[in-house]
């Protein structure tokens, strides 16, 4: 895995200093500890940090096509890089390295711009053509990999894998997006294509960007979309044998490497599948990585030593403090812009835990959006069923009315917790399920937020993201619908963002073989009935893993990655909350109510409400303020 960076003059041939592109380069040194590399010519710089996992030799970037006139920087990894070596030899193409990175440069000069929908694999890249004098961005379609990049006033475009870099340059303006911060406090991330400041982008997933001298800049390109057609008229039997087929295929793809290969193992049954289908393939005993936690309410350990033991992996567990929250001024440091999923303490630990045993780990990250394994799936196709039996202009009153009146109740059994329920019913399916996934709900928000930071938003609603990405799907099934969504969402802006900062932090480079595009497309081509089935998710997963894995991992309650903030922000972060949140950074902003934030921390700290997640998004916007607008934007040495 590795960082890429680059400057490119749209104008002219002005020189890109050498030293600028440097400080960029450096900004991301710890994706790549191994090697770092340059390429100026007048125009354009491009810069590399490199992990070495497959051609140690010779896989140095930038790298050129045999005359040079090519030039391609690269994170990631082509998976089908072998199969298209031939092919591209066949056409005249001579290869001077193993490196799956040349395949993109001759790629290029035999199918142009087509080039990335023969690529499987995850990756983000930059491709300089000094010919047609053409700077090709790409990313991949599930957004593994991230690519941002901001065009700036006096007609340069600068790039690089995470925003630090682009704040490193120097020249970025560095104001505040409403709408992005609108997103930030619904989802607990930026959706793409925003960021957090006005001036830059992220490229989004399957999207490409051609961008040419002396042009004006083009609008991103999409190459892909997963159409779920739900018609694959496959037997329930045979799609479990071609599930594991496929699944093999993907696993063993994401196994080719030249340092130590192992696994995150969790205990849940999508990295424990993956951690089987490797022991199945692997010669030697998979390395496997897992940390436990002292509360048992957050504890699966046990479920992972027993899918270690069944397959006789290395297996290597460290517990992690359940109050392990040091961490929270190095994760704004990470994720540069504001995040919120809380999760990410775990996942930085497990990655650490598993740097010191491999350079490549792979994971279960994907399963629950194309095996249908959210319990909100579930409750969405229960609501949608309630939705059908009543048109909108009768619904949207008379729940909205009793959401209204019936009390929030947190402290309640969730069977009595009814007000989200009637909340849900009053809407439409997107905006009912916008709202099922939101951290902080439309009525706090709008609590939350002031009158003139509303005034700025203009009405801007984060819904209107999911809005956005509906009138593209291709089904209009209830499962299919919110599938889609949370793999153009949730995965993107939450999963991947989540996994690819807190890896790449510890210089380890994460594959995901329930993400091959072929694996989705074939899932989303299956009925949701093979998904969820009454209150039973991942129905032809489990089933097709039952000769693998025990019952006990297979079919116990989900319990995910979760961390106890509540108890948190009511014992040892109740001094630090209070201070953030009623300090002078949240205050001077502009942005926010401060009798709100001070109702929200009394009824938490009493026990009326649990507004923990809400209090996070809070605490972690304070954080960005204060290290990433404030603060040179460095990473933490």
């Amino acid at each position: 895995m590795c960082g890429i960076v680059g400057v490119f003059d749209m104008r002219g041939r002005r020189e890109v200093s050498p030293e600028r592109l440097a400080r960029m380069n450096q900004s991301q040194f710890h994706r790549g500890p191994d090697e770092g590399g340059m390429h100026l010519e007048p125009g354009i710089g491009l810069g590399h940090r490199r992990l070495a996992i497959i051609d140690l030799a010779t896989g140095q970037q930038p790298l050129f096509n045999e005359d040079g006139s090519v030039a391609v920087v690269f994170n990631g990894e082509i998976y089908n890089y072998q199969e298209l070596i031939p092919e591209l030899q066949v056409l005249g193409h001579v290869f001077h390295t193993r490196s799956d990175t040349e395949v993109i440069v001759h790629a290029w000069e035999a199918w142009g711009a087509a080039c990335v929908e023969r690529f499987r694999g995850m990756f983000a890249f930059a491709l300089w053509d000094r010919r047609s004098e053409t700077l090709f961005l790409a990313r991949d379609r599930l957004g593994v990999k991230p690519l941002y990049y901001a065009l700036l006033p006096d007609g340069t475009c600068i790039f690089g894998s995470e925003l630090k870099a682009l704040i490193a340059h120097g020249g970025m303006r560095r104001d505040i997006d409403p709408c992005a911060v609108e997103e930030y406090f619904s989802l607990g991330y930026v959706a793409e294509p925003r960021t957090i400041f006005k001036a830059a982008q992220k490229l989004p997933p399957a999207h490409t960007l051609s961008l040419r001298r002396g042009q004006a800049a083009m609008e991103p390109r999409a190459y892909w979309d997963v159409n779920f057609s739900l018609d694959n008229p496959i037997k329930h039997q045979d799609a479990c044998a071609e599930l594991v087929a496929r699944l093999n295929e993907s696993v063993r793809l994401r196994m080719i490497s030249e340092v130590p290969l192992g696994a995150f193992l969790s205990g849940g049954v999508d990295s424990s599948a993956v951690v089987a289908v490797m022991a199945g393939i692997s010669r030697e005993a998979v390395n496997t990585c897992s940390i436990s936690f002292g509360d048992p309410a957050f504890n699966e350990s046990a479920f992972a030593d027993q899918v270690a033991r069944r397959y006789g992996t290395h297996h290597s567990v460290e517990q992690v403090d359940s109050d392990d929250f040091d961490l929270i001024d190095t994760l704004a440091l990470l994720y540069d812009e504001p995040y919120a999923d809380s999760s990410a303490i775990p996942t930085y630990r497990v990655c650490q835990l598993a740097k010191k045993h491999v350079t490549v780990a792979l994971s279960g990250d994907g399963g629950d959006e194309s095996f249908g394994g959210y319990r909100r799936y579930r409750m969405h196709a229960m609501e949608e069923r309630m939705r059908s039996a009543m048109p909108l202009a009768l619904r949207r009153p008379l729940f909205g009315l009793l959401g209204h009146v019936y009390p929030k109740a947190d402290w309640a059994p969730r069977m009595f917790r009814a007000r989200s329920t009637f909340e849900a019913l009053a809407r439409d399916s997107v905006e009912a399920y916008f709202h099922s996934v939101s951290i902080i709900r439309d009525p706090l928000r709008r609590q939350l937020f002031s009158r003139e930071f509303k005034a700025q938003l203009g009405g801007y609603s984060a819904a209107q993201v999911f809005h956005r990405h509906a009138a593209h799907s291709a089904s209009k099934d209830p499962l299919a619908l919110v599938q889609y969504l949370d793999l153009k969402t949730y995965l993107v802006g939450d999963i991947n963002t989540k996994v690819d900062r807190a890896s790449m932090a510890h210089s380890l480079e994460v594959r995901e073989p329930l993400m091959d595009h072929p694996l989705v497309e074939w899932l989303a081509s299956l009925p949701s009935s093979y998904k969820i089935k009454g209150q039973e998710g991942k129905v032809l997963f489990k089933k097709a893993m039952e000769p693998a894995l025990p019952n006990e991992v297979l079919y116990r309650p989900k319990m995910g990655f979760s961390v106890p903030l509540a108890r948190w922000f009511r014992g040892p972060l109740k001094r630090r909350m209070r201070e953030a949140l009623l300090g002078e950074r949240l205050a001077d902003s502009g942005m926010f109510n401060v009798a709100s934030l001070r109702r929200i921390i009394d009824d938490h700290d009493s026990g009326l409400r649990d507004y923990s997640s809400s209090i996070w998004t809070l605490l972690m916007f304070d954080a960005f303020l204060r290290l990433r607008l404030d603060g040179d934007g460095g990473f933490p040495s």
